[in-house]
């Protein structure tokens, strides 16, 4: 069975396909980050009409990648949701035609089960169950995972997602979009002694997570410095930069440690684009060390929005006989414990 899979649910075109047999065969990735940094963020519009001119293009270019013609593809996923709607709306559009066209069967992906599953297609896969930490720019959520299609949603973030509130933090230290990416490489330089900030709603029970209040507190400390300074130097941006990075990792560090305290599970999995976050990475190994457990992430380019996991999470359900009808729909909110059988 080779299932395409097709990625359009907000500023990234991914194109991929799976056979079963082989694995992965061919994946393309055209980002618009370029485009959107002249607006400091993505503009959905844009987003959409720039999915309408590659999409195409990239399927064929990886049919071409994997050597095969239409024909020999048994099934078509895209991403369903969540997700920016105009830009659902181009892959849906795209994928349920083709289907109709090349009379195979398609299948509306759930974004998040698409990172959720990442770490599947690596050469040492996480074996079912475990807790999934989904840490990205839409979404930060503790899963409890029993396998495909069986999930319990443990805690998410209130507010802005770890992703949102690192863009935004970068922003306000005068980086360039995407500042999250550029956030942690200033926090490389930082001083861990000069600032220190919250660890929100971790002084509390529960796995629900909180970051506005500590964008606010950074955003304050800026404006002091500013105060005292004039303008900030770049010591001072990095030490914050770091502050800023230590408070997130070590607030999901924290979660993530009472998630695998109340479910005994000894198998984490992280994914989502925080994912690739260099101190993360370091301290949830430290953490499942300690622990005598497990922690599993995609490689770095699969962490990002990509087609190879929306052709994975679809080959896994097409497979089983799951399909949907030809009309055109999406679902811009969409809960995963509505995947729940």
């Amino acid at each position: 069975m080779r299932i395409l899979g097709i990625e359009t649910s907000c500023d990234e075109t991914g194109i991929a396909i799976y056979d079963e047999q082989k694995g992965l065969i061919a994946n393309q990735l055209y980002s618009q980050i370029e485009m959107h940094a002249d607006y400091g963020g993505v503009v959905p519009e844009l987003a959409s009409r720039d999915h309408i001119r590659k999409t195409l293009p990239l399927i064929q270019a990886a049919l071409d990648e994997a050597n095969i013609t239409a024909k020999e593809i048994d099934g078509i996923a895209y991403t369903a949701g969540p997700g920016l709607v105009g830009a659902l709306l181009v892959g849906s559009t795209i994928a349920r035609s083709l289907a109709y066209a090349w009379n195979v069967p398609a299948l509306g992906v759930h974004h998040m089960e698409g990172h959720l599953l990442a770490p599947m297609l690596e050469e040492n896969p996480p074996k079912f169950p475990f807790i999934a930490l989904l840490v990205s720019g839409g979404h930060t959520q503790l899963i409890k995972v029993e396998k495909v299609g069986s999930y319990e949603l443990l805690g998410e973030s209130i507010d802005d997602a770890a992703g949102e509130a690192f863009d935004k933090t970068g922003k306000l230290l005068g980086l360039d979009y995407p500042a999250g990416v550029a956030l942690s490489k200033l926090a490389e330089q930082g001083n861990p002694e000069r600032f220190k900030f919250p660890r929100p709603m971790t002084d509390r029970p529960g796995l629900d997570f909180s970051f506005s209040g500590l964008k606010t507190a950074t955003a304050n400390e800026i404006n002091k410095q500013i105060a005292q300074q004039g303008e900030l130097d770049e010591q001072t941006r990095c030490d914050i930069a770091y502050a800023f990075q230590d408070a997130v990792v070590d607030t999901l560090m924290i979660k993530c440690r009472r998630a695998l305290k109340q479910t005994g599970y000894k198998r984490l999995v992280v994914a989502g684009g925080v994912s690739a976050n260099k101190k993360l990475r370091h301290n949830l190994a430290e953490l499942m060390k300690k622990q005598k457990g497990e922690v599993f992430y995609p490689r770095p380019a699969f962490c990002t929005d990509n087609g190879a996991m929306i052709a994975y999470a679809g080959f896994l359900r097409l497979k089983k006989g799951e399909q949907t009808d030809l009309s055109i729909s999406v679902k811009p909110r969409w809960p995963m414990v509505e995947l729940n059988k």
